[in-house]
């Protein structure tokens, strides 16, 4: 009886338990499966405004760049100047006025050339003299890196009047074949430029003299002169090379430079002993009626159009001969200029081997 009771009581408990379980079962909510959240899109970005670049300061000094021009015209005048000296050299400026025929060849430094020149007379009072060489030379900015040089001249002396009689010369120089490098700089904000441009030019010349030689003894000989001179220089035209910074570049027309000049001049030729001749010549130089062919357009300038006014200097030569053997003479020469720019001072010096026959 107690056995059955404990079975009761225990199924009691069990069937209790169940129940409880099954209601709490009941009583728990029922979630709903939310769904998954779909993404949202990304906001696309708003393109940003590219920011305005802020333009460099253009560089100044036009007026610096046409400034240059006048320099160019200075070379150009400085290039006629010393083509006439030089070629000079080959109507005898260091020889004495009246003397025996004669050839002789010759080179030089300062300015490079070598070359040949002599008289010959035609009749007792007409001589030819005349000559020929290839030179180089630079000066004040400039480089004349090919020149051939010709120069011929006819020569009237009134032999028949005596010792001291008058004279005449009617000659010409011409170079028709010149390779030639310019030179210009300009300073801008931004920096210096410099530039070096090539070209072709051609020299001419025409020039009387008429003067008066004495023969002071069979060992002196003096002569005073006048010259007139017209020199004429073509060059071609050119532009600016090429260059890393030449904001304001220059073109240069073909153009055609011109001088007239006068001198008034001297010389003294002197035989020391019996072998040594020495002689020494100069004369004052001015120039009138200057026309430089320049015309330059400049960028950021226009035209420029230079002008050169007249100019005065010094001319000076001489020559010491040493009589080798009968017939035959080694001459030590030298010549140049003496003035302010555009001419300036110029050194030519040389040796020559010299035949009279």
């Amino acid at each position: 009886m107690a056995g059955l009771s404990r079975n009761l009581v225990a199924s009691a408990a069990l069937t209790a338990a169940i129940a409880l379980v099954l209601i709490a079962v009941q009583t728990v909510p029922a979630f709903a499966q939310s769904p998954s959240p779909s993404p949202s899109p990304s906001p696309s970005p708003s393109p940003s405004p590219s920011p305005t670049p802020i333009p460099s300061p253009s560089p100044t000094g036009a007026n610096s760049s046409g400034g240059s021009i006048n320099g160019l015209a200075n070379q150009r005048f400085n290039q006629m100047i010393t083509n006439r000296v030089l070629g000079t050299v080959l109507l005898g400026v260091n020889e004495q006025v009246n003397c025996s025929d004669c050839v002789s060849a010759f080179g030089s430094a300062g300015s490079f050339s070598a070359g040949i020149h002599g008289r010959k007379e035609i009749t007792p009072n007409l001589s030819l003299l005349a000559g020929i060489a290839y030179t180089q030379f630079s000066e004040g900015g400039y480089s004349v890196t090919s020149a051939p040089i010709g120069a011929f001249a006819l020569r009237y002396d009134f032999t028949d009047w005596g010792s001291s009689r008058p004279f005449f010369d009617l000659g010409a120089i011409l170079s028709p074949f010149e390779k030639v490098r310019y030179s210009r700089g300009y300073v801008t904000s931004l920096g210096a430029t410099s530039l070096d441009s090539s070209t072709n030019s051609s020299d001419y010349g025409i020039y009387g003299r008429a003067g008066w030689i004495s023969r002071l003894s069979p060992r002196d000989e003096v002569a005073a002169s006048v010259e007139v001179w017209q020199l004429w220089q073509r060059v071609n035209g050119y532009s600016d090379p090429a260059a890393a910074f030449d904001p304001f570049n220059a073109m240069i027309a073909t153009g055609t430079d011109r001088t007239n000049l006068v001198k008034a001049g001297g010389q003294w030729t002197h035989l020391f002993g019996s072998s040594v001749e020495a002689n020494i010549n100069g004369g004052f130089v001015q120039s009138f009626a200057n026309h430089s062919g320049i015309v330059a357009t400049v960028t950021g300038d226009g035209l420029v159009v230079p002008t050169i006014g007249n100019q005065s200097w010094f001319e000076y030569g001489g020559r010491l001969g040493f009589r080798i053997t009968q017939g035959w003479a080694a001459d030590l020469f030298v010549n140049g200029t003496l003035g302010p720019q555009p001419v300036g001072n110029t050194v030519h010096g040389g040796v020559g081997l010299r035949f009279n026959y």
